[in-house]
């Protein structure tokens, strides 16, 4: 019995949480242990911040919407990120795939039933609707709760066609298939109400956030009526690619699928069988079939996203607002220099001359006119910069944010990210998730990308520090470390420049980016 004792004392010590809630087991090795709603679970420690990884949120059938999780007896081991959903790329192998053990969210916050309450960022990976997955070491929450004292969540969801196979037109049963992938995002937000509180969040501050895919999926997340009251402050880090898809073209997408797969619609229930690889296929032609091929660096999206139905999903973000159930959320929105574009870094100095004969096979007898809209947006820009600005998610971030700005008075606040590493291999300039390990302070996790250097990790201070400053107050200013950040306008158009010297600029490139979108995409 004294032994008993001494060793729950020592831990005690060591975790520094209530043990009344929260009961050691040696037979875990002292990991911390806490209770969720579906069972209890244990987690690791390192320099300060609670870990706890591939926790399930949810469950659900082929097509169906999430349900809680089974429950399970004894203590389920949370210390490894979970199975991601399935998708066909090369990077994730079909070893580390699950289609019914996907959802999972991970946690780490510095306290455990401590009496506080932190605030909770949720993090939504990127990689459109169709691949992606949470456990990519630059968006590891330790850093965060580290240095912001808050609770950091991410989580994995279905994607693709498993996540956005519209089959309502074949019964009420499949109603709401069009939409699943991102209801299991609303169920992660249920998940995080009703247990955040265990890992010593505040289930009344919720901040969601997400870059490229992830910025699409919050803006979609601002469009749901069933989240109302699960989140309360939103970023979204180059996220305006504008999706198409509604139900008239979700639906025909989804008969498409069947008939590609010899099934009608009466036959629906036989897709629960088809392996995945066969469904990606059927769903390939049918995409080919109903709409075509995308073209490269488009803004428009469509496919397997999310459908505005008007009941699941009320307007597709972005268009150019969001839905009025979202009008009081404080946003934080932004893009970087050169995003996806292929960018003339890493040739040989071009000059201007040269330049402008690659400008004018696309803009023609208006390139002049471009390059004087760039030399007032740049008036220090090189040759290569002419070729390298981003087209695609800037014009409609500005018009993103007019938009805002004019259904609602909620704090609105812009950023642009125009610093460049010095990584011999990041010769794409600033691009497209660079501001992901800035934001997140995690440098040391994408050095290849950033560069282990000192400017980088004083960027990362400024930008990480701005990120947890906006998650919990709604205002990113950060006294004698950044400028005063005012609240965007379009007639102010302030938006904050991150670059080794951060400054606050007004509308300085909205006249070269409505001649972008006026001439190139339309």
């Amino acid at each position: 019995m004294k032994r008993i004792v001494k060793v729950i004392f020592l831990f005690a010590l060591t975790a520094g949480f209530c043990l009344t809630a929260c009961t050691p087991n040696p037979d875990i090795n002292q990991q911390p242990v806490i209770k969720t709603t579906a069972g209890d679970i244990s987690g690791s420690i390192n320099d300060s911040v609670y870990a706890f990884k591939g926790i399930p949120y949810a469950k659900a059938e082929r097509f169906m919407p999430p349900q809680d999780p089974d429950s399970w007896e004894g203590v389920r081991e949370c210390t490894e990120f979970g199975p991601v959903a399935r998708q066909v790329v090369p990077w994730y192998p079909d070893s580390v795939q699950n289609e019914k053990e996907l959802f999972s969210a991970n946690v780490w916050t510095q306290g455990i039933l401590d009496g506080k309450k932190r605030p909770v960022m949720l993090w939504l990976h990127g990689g459109g609707f169709h691949t992606g997955a949470s456990n990519d070491p630059m968006t590891y929450g330790e850093a965060m709760a580290k240095k912001g004292d808050v609770v950091f969540v991410s989580i994995n969801h279905r994607l693709n066609i498993l996540g956005f196979l519209d089959l309502s037109a074949c019964g009420d049963k499949y109603a709401k298939s069009a939409n699943v992938g991102v209801l299991d995002i609303v169920k992660a937000l249920e998940w995080i109400h009703k247990n955040i509180e265990q890992f010593g969040g505040n289930p009344a501050d919720v901040t969601i956030l997400g870059e490229s895919g992830g910025g699409g999926k919050v803006g979609t997340i601002m469009c749901m009526p069933a989240v109302k009251g699960l989140f309360h402050k939103a970023i979204i880090q180059s996220g305006t690619l504008i999706n198409t898809m509604t139900k008239e073209k979700s639906q025909a997408l989804g008969l498409a699928v069947l008939e590609n797969l010899g099934l009608t619609p009466d036959e629906v229930d036989k897709l629960n069988t088809i392996p995945y690889k066969d469904l990606v296929k059927a769903g390939n032609d049918a995409i080919a079939k109903t709409s075509g091929p995308r073209i490269p660096g488009s803004p428009t999206m469509f496919g397997f996203a999310p459908s505005a139905d008007g009941d699941v999903l009320l307007q597709q973000p972005f268009s150019p607002g969001f839905a009025d159930i979202s009008k009081d959320i404080p946003l934080m929105i932004g893009t970087t220099l050169n995003e996806l574009m292929r960018t003339a870094y890493g040739e040989k100095e071009l000059t201007l001359e040269e330049a402008k004969e690659r400008l004018a096979k696309e803009y023609g007898d208006k390139t002049d006119e471009y390059i004087s809209l760039f030399a007032e947006a740049y008036p220090d820009f090189t040759p290569q910069d002419l070729l390298s600005v981003d087209k695609t998610f800037r014009p409609f971030t500005i018009r993103t944010a007019d938009a805002r700005a004019q259904e609602t008075d909620a704090p609105l606040y812009v950023y642009f990210l125009a610093w460049k590493s010095a990584v011999d291999n990041a010769s794409k300039g600033s691009f497209h998730g660079l501001d992901i390990p800035l934001a997140f302070n995690t440098v040391d996790l994408r050095a290849d990308w950033t560069g282990n250097t000192e400017e980088a990790w004083e960027l990362a201070d400024k930008m990480s520090s701005a990120w947890i400053n906006f998650v919990k107050t709604g205002n990113p200013n950060v006294e004698g470390v950044l400028p005063t950040w005012e609240q965007y306008t379009p007639e102010n158009g302030a938006t904050m420049y991150f670059d080794n010297e951060c400054r606050i600029v007004n509308n300085h490139d909205r006249a070269l980016m409505n001649f972008i979108r006026v001439s190139v995409l339309h």
